[in-house]
């Protein structure tokens, strides 16, 4: 048997542990300040401020992802504490919002996708491969379809 015809077990491929996290995030922190400081008019510090504010929202939501025995995706448990963080009438919510005003969503949102561009995963592969052309013929028209509903929309009510 070669190794194109051994079966590949995808449920375990390695996850990222909380350390291995921090890491990552901090390189897409620098990168992300790198872009705010192109991109907008706030200064270094501002973004820096910010994007430190917005690394410890997802430190601590990645916290509960792993000591809260509730199945929900680390997504969620960011989300939630960025939410609650910055309710009215949460203490600091003003001072918190103000900060990370300063960053920019499109420079935060650059380094994400480019790496989920690249970051294709062996399973992925195998499934384009076995699909075949088809998979690209509706890929196009998916595409086409979901840019020109959206032409359509933006010039009726914008």
């Amino acid at each position: 048997m070669s190794n194109a015809e051994l079966p590949v077990d995808f449920e375990a491929e390695a996850k990222p542990d909380l350390a291995q996290h921090a890491v990552l995030l901090i390189a897409v922190c620098l990168i992300a300040l790198v872009g705010n400081t192109v991109a907008t008019d706030a200064t270094v510090m501002q973004g820096l401020v910010g994007l430190a504010i917005l690394y410890v929202i997802a430190i601590l939501g990645l916290v509960l992802t792993h000591i809260v025995p509730v199945g929900l995706p680390s997504v969620a448990w960011i989300s939630l504490v960025g939410i609650v963080v910055t309710l009215p009438w949460t203490p600091g919510s003003a001072w918190l919002l103000e900060k990370v005003s300063h960053v920019n969503f499109l420079t935060l949102a650059t380094p994400c996708l480019a790496y989920a561009g690249i970051a294709i995963a062996r399973r992925e592969i195998e499934i384009a491969r076995s699909s075949g052309w088809k998979l690209f013929i509706v890929a196009v028209l998916v595409m086409t379809g979901t840019y020109v509903g959206s032409a359509i929309v933006a010039d009726l009510f914008l």
